[in-house]
């Protein structure tokens, strides 16, 4: 049986950073003519974890096995996969080559996870340089983060 082919555009957004956070992800399958959009926020994260979270939740959502190919403008989130990060860390019980453990592990281990469900190849793409669905999932996480930033400003 062949898997449906799936387009995930991801971004993350952090302001300050570290401070409130936001992710975008746009998935996209041409075989089922969709197109669905996704974001969140947390009040304490990093960029990192939000880009991390961003790919995480987009493919957290395909429903069954998929070919994906991840667009993201993160060379942390790209370079883990294909440069054999993610191996190392694995082989070192989740610790760096410094010995400390490594940072956003959680949410590592969990991409991990995910790569075993679903056939992952990931893209870099050059932040804000006009390819629209990256900059469209940048806008998805910039919004999440400033929804819950006026949250929580009313909270107070």
């Amino acid at each position: 049986m062949t898997r449906p082919e799936v387009i995930i555009y991801c971004d993350g957004a952090c302001s300050p950073n570290p401070g409130i956070g936001g992710w975008g992800a746009i998935l996209i399958s041409s075989a089922h003519r969709l197109r669905k959009e996704l974001s969140g926020a947390e009040p304490d994260s990093t960029n990192n974890r939000m880009e991390l979270t961003a790919a995480l939740m987009g493919l957290r959502a395909l429903v069954r096995p998929c070919e994906v190919s991840v667009f993201t403008d993160s060379q942390y989130l790209r370079n883990a996969f294909q440069e054999g990060w993610l191996q190392k860390w694995t082989r070192n019980g989740w610790r760096t080559s410094g010995r400390k453990p490594v940072l956003n592990g959680d949410l590592w281990q969990d991409l991990l996870a995910q790569t075993q469900v679903h056939k992952v190849a990931w893209h870099w793409v050059r932040g804000h340089a006009g390819d629209l669905d990256n900059s469209r999932a940048d806008e998805l996480a910039v919004a999440a983060r400033e929804e819950l930033a006026m949250k929580l400003r009313s909270n107070q």
